[in-house]
């Protein structure tokens, strides 16, 4: 059952935030699952509509483009790991053990959660590692930094930067180890899914858990006094 969580994004991402009306949910729902379903590549919002029984403009009406919308995805998905974070993180004193806590979470953030009855975070999580860089390898990365679109990606990794600063406070690089962590749990996966040359870790059923202790080693040996 739902408990009403609302995840908030920058307001130039949307036309109407499609969490505020049933009709929004159910575009944020259907583009998760079509994303998935055929690529980003072949996404369309008439190919959604068609999938929610809906009208092509009625999508529109939430979002200008694709683009926009799978940075909105993207957004949302950053915003739910560092909302677990904190939850999970609530209370615990060891900084190694928040740290540990961290990389756990944000490999298994995507684990279905009844709060948020609108978004399959399994599926989502696929949509991520498949598609998620595309919201931000593009030409237009520097405008759009400029409108504050990656503010949650910013604002997460400063979150987990400030718990490696507090483990070791003379390792040089805590900023970028903290996207890194994000962005090879999210590479490796995908290697080991499609690309497995390319990875020494396995995913298979949904077991990422090679995965995380591939992020604990690099973690422990860089931080290691």
């Amino acid at each position: 059952m739902s408990i009403g969580i609302k995840i908030n994004l920058n307001n130039k991402l949307y036309l109407r935030d499609p969490q505020d009306t049933t009709l929004g949910q159910n575009i944020i729902k259907h583009s998760i699952l079509l994303i998935d379903e055929i690529g980003f590549e072949a996404f369309t919002f008439k190919k959604l509509a068609h999938k929610m029984s809906s009208t092509e403009a009625s999508v529109y009406r939430y979002f200008e483009n694709k683009h926009l919308l799978l940075l909105y995805l993207v957004s949302w998905y950053w915003e739910w790991v560092s909302y677990l974070i904190d939850i999970n993180t609530m209370n615990i004193k060891s900084v190694t053990d928040k740290l540990d806590i961290i990389i756990d979470t944000l490999v298994y953030a995507h684990k279905e959660n009844p709060a948020i009855d609108y978004v399959n975070e399994s599926v989502l999580h696929r949509v991520i590692i498949a598609e998620g860089t595309k919201a931000y390898y593009t030409k237009e990365v520097d405008k759009e930094n400029t409108e504050g679109f990656f503010q949650n990606y910013k604002l997460l990794c400063e979150k987990v930067a400030k718990v490696i600063s507090e483990v070791n406070s003379d390792f040089p690089y805590p900023r970028a180890l903290a996207s890194n962590l994000f962005e090879m749990a999210n590479s490796q996966s995908y290697f080991a899914i499609h690309l497995p040359r390319l990875t020494d870790v396995k995913v298979k059923n949904d077991n990422y858990n090679e995965v995380k202790e591939m992020l604990m080693f690099y973690t422990k040996t860089l931080l290691t006094k």
